[in-house]
């Protein structure tokens, strides 16, 4: 078991984009998106038996005929500047009652994923997520970076859009990236490839939410479309950026009047400094939240302080 390619396509010295699940599912979008745009043809996969339970069996007439597993797929489109691999996976391998990915399966999972990309030269990994910010949802979200080594700092600072994760709520120059957007950037600066997170803005009470954040995977495909000088078709993105443009004020709305006051003023600054939402405010948004949700995202009366 491990990795199983149906062909090998000659590339020249390619970036790998890597995306899964994950908070607002916003890489798997950005990822998934940028791949369908660029009609990426599929050329292998890790199989997947060492690393999920299967999904469901398959019956046919009474028989069994399969078990279905979540995909890991590889896929290749040469372009004008730059050929590209996409590693697309529906599931992150987990141990215990983790979400993202964790323990020795990731790390198996992240080194198989860096033995494609050894294998056909690549230059540069790339992967995309969510971070999590003081954000107000009615803002442009920033794409927030992570970088393997300082020569790529000036690189991605220069596009659109994009600062370096120490430039965020306060500068400390610190941070966490869970999951294999983290882990499979560390194993790939371990082989000497460059690696380099795209984060899209998420606000940190709709990150909670069961909901796709297309509104963050637009913002990280504009820096990967200025990345590549490729242009990409938002119609279907902006479609599913309506419907849940409508949901999100629907929550928003529901604020309890005091909690709402306090949120708003992130419109006042540019780029919000820690504080606004307590604690406490938190935990009476995921109240909210999970309320919305039971009544089939309907508002059913505003909650009053």
């Amino acid at each position: 078991m491990g990795i199983k390619l149906f062909k090998e396509p000659e590339l020249e010295k390619p970036d790998l984009i890597c995306g899964w699940p994950g908070i607002g599912n916003i890489g798997l979008i950005t990822v998934d998106t940028l791949k369908g745009a660029l009609k990426a043809e599929e050329f292998g996969e890790i199989e997947p038996c060492d690393f999920f339970y299967p999904r469901k069996v398959s019956i046919k007439d009474g028989l069994l005929e399969s078990l279905e597993f979540p995909s890991n797929k590889f896929y290749y489109k040469k372009l004008e500047k730059r050929d590209l691999i996409f590693f697309i996976g529906e599931e992150q391998p987990t141990e215990g009652e983790r979400v993202y990915a964790a323990g020795e399966k990731a790390y198996h999972m992240a080194s198989l994923v860096s033995d494609v990309a050894e294998k056909f030269g690549c230059r540069r990994v790339y992967t995309s997520g969510a971070c999590v910010s003081l954000v107000h949802h009615t803002m442009k979200p920033r794409v927030i970076s992570v970088v393997s080594s300082e020569k790529l700092i000036e690189e991605v600072k220069g596009h659109p859009n994009t600062v370096l994760i120490s430039e965020v709520g306060g500068g400390k120059g610190e941070g966490v990236i869970t999951g294999l957007n983290g882990l499979l950037l560390a194993v790939a600066k371990r082989r000497g490839l460059e690696s380099i997170c795209l984060m899209g803005e998420i606000p940190d009470w709709f990150s909670r939410a069961p909901l796709p954040y297309p509104k963050a995977s637009k913002s990280v495909l504009e820096v990967f479309a200025d990345i590549f000088g490729i242009e990409i078709d938002f119609t279907v993105l902006d479609k599913m950026l309506v419907q849940i443009e409508d949901i999100v004020e629907g929550v928003y709305r529901g604020f309890p009047p005091e909690i709402k006051e306090r949120y708003d003023e992130r419109k006042l600054i540019a780029h919000p400094e820690p504080g606004g939402i307590t604690e406490e405010d938190a935990k009476r948004i995921k109240e909210h939240i999970d309320e919305f949700f039971k009544k089939g995202g309907k508002e059913g009366g505003e909650e009053s302080s």
